[in-house]
């Protein structure tokens, strides 16, 4: 299989970690070896509930059996579909009322740009330093990283960058602006949060010069930060916000939600203004409302706080120089890329699954399942210790 692997399956790395995967249960995967790996990644963010929960593969099973795709996005009523976004709605402030529903978060930062150049006339984004929003061309437009994007130029032009939590730069932003996109929290940068009331004040002055907000929760939201999307954390609500990995408990999607006015400009002049083929499946949208409806409706994102101070408790050590992030979006620093390196290649062969961050090298990725238990995580943390011993010794 593995020689199959690497001839067969393009590649985007020289070196995957080219585990074989048997099975994977709640906060576990298993190779084809039966050894087992506790999971600290979660499919780097996506699968919210662990593996295999009961609740999502009822949801994927009894979908499976009524219908799975039938119609393009938007033409039929398709009741998974539809109680999705309503859920969405109901549990997210004013004025975000309607979900466009996608098959991954790129092609839903697709869809907020084009509806933010739509609604407002203009064509100039703004994005961060060191963001990183998807891998598609619009998505790469606005990566804050000059050394993924230099192979693939030309690229979407009017793209401007400033410095997250800078807010010298925000008069960057004026009338020619369309729309300014930021993660709630930097993820790829290193985890790092807003500071002093950045986001909203950020907020204002799009209000004052027309432009509008994009909040890309792809990675804190669903949970994830103690709040079912980060930017509640940081009084400030955008005019889009952005989700996916984790919104579909291990499935595929990805999600736009607005004002109705706003997506609005999406049905004419153009008529189809965004369309998707699988967007909004059946299947895939009961699985995302299984799972948020268990994120939502049980103790889980209050238990995300709790997890995430037993973690910075237990990860105390002279090589762990900082835990950035909130909840269960952390990133333990080392010293150096190689500690780092070394930490999470051994914690593999240890039984542990850790994984890197894409722009800073001395992150160890922290993202477990929202149901890890409170054991599993003092074993995964004994782990890491135990490394990071050896390493200093």
């Amino acid at each position: 299989m593995k020689e199959a692997f690497f001839k067969y399956q393009a590649q985007t790395s020289p070196f995957p970690l080219a585990m074989e995967i048997s099975h994977a249960k709640g906060s576990y995967i298993y190779d084809t070896n039966q050894n087992a790996y506790l999971d600290f990644v979660a499919g780097v963010s996506a699968c919210s509930l662990g593996h295999g929960h009961p609740k999502v593969v009822k949801a994927i099973k009894d979908q499976v059996d009524k219908y799975m795709h039938v119609m393009v996005y938007g033409e039929y009523i398709q009741k998974p579909a539809v109680d999705l976004a309503k859920f969405i709605a109901q549990h997210t402030p004013e004025p975000l009322e309607q979900t466009y529903l996608v098959n991954s978060g790129t092609e839903a930062i697709e869809g907020a740009l084009k509806l933010a150049k739509r609604a407002t006339g203009r064509s100039e984004i703004i994005a961060a330093k060191h963001a990183y929003h998807g891998n598609t061309m619009g998505s790469m437009s606005v990566m804050g990283y000059e050394e993924r994007k230099q192979a693939y130029r030309p690229l979407v032009p009017g793209t401007k960058l400033i410095t997250f939590n800078n807010e010298d730069d925000l008069a960057e932003i004026t009338n020619k602006t369309a729309a300014v996109i930021l993660e709630t929290i930097q993820g790829g940068a290193g985890f790092i949060e807003p500071k002093n009331g950045y986001l909203s004040k950020v907020k204002a002055k799009c209000e004052a010069v027309g432009a509008l907000l994009i909040l890309d929760e792809i990675q804190p939201g669903i949970g994830r930060t103690g709040k079912l999307f980060g930017f509640e954390n940081y009084n400030c609500v955008p005019d889009i916000v952005v989700s996916g990995k984790g919104l579909g408990g291990g499935m595929p999607i990805g999600a736009f939600t607005a004002s109705t006015a706003l997506m609005a400009q999406l049905k004419e002049d153009p008529k189809m203004g965004h369309i998707t083929t699988f967007g909004g499946h059946p299947v895939i949208a009961a699985a995302a409302l299984a799972t948020l409806k268990e994120v939502v409706e049980t103790e889980l994102m209050v238990e995300t706080l709790e997890k995430e101070r037993l973690i910075k408790r237990l990860l105390q050590h002279p090589l762990i120089t900082e835990i950035r992030g909130k909840g269960l979006m952390l990133a333990a620093l080392t010293p150096s890329a190689e500690i780092t390196n070394q930490v999470i290649l051994e914690a593999q062969n240890q039984g542990l699954i850790a994984f890197w961050l894409l722009f800073e090298p001395r992150a160890i990725r922290i993202t477990s399942p929202l149901t890890i238990s409170n054991t599993e995580i003092e074993a995964g943390c004994k782990i890491l210790i135990d490394i990071l011993n050896k390493i200093n010794n």
